[in-house]
């Protein structure tokens, strides 16, 4: 089964309160057993002492939606929700 991960920032410790990717749009498909669908489908957040946190939403994909293969390079995210469910630095 396919499943969708997209990465927003929704807490930006800047100095002016904003991500300098906030206009992009951040998404890998990822594959995995039917039985664990339902275990990972959801959304997941992780916010760093600094001021900046991360939101993850993992769901089944839209029809015909095309992801862009950019996750900023927390892919690492991705796979610690599959290994823990939930983020885990």
């Amino acid at each position: 089964m396919r499943l969708i991960a997209e990465l927003t920032m929704p807490k930006c410790g800047s100095w002016n309160g904003q991500w300098s990717g906030e206009n992009d749009r951040y998404t890998v498909a990822f594959k995995t057993s039917p039985r664990e669908v339902e275990k990972l489908v959801g959304r997941y957040y992780y916010n760093w002492p600094d001021g900046w946190g991360v939101s993850v939403e993992v769901r089944k994909p839209f029809p015909r939606e095309k992801v862009t293969g950019r996750f900023c390079g927390y892919n690492w995210m991705i796979d610690s929700i599959r290994q823990h469910g939930k983020i885990i630095a």
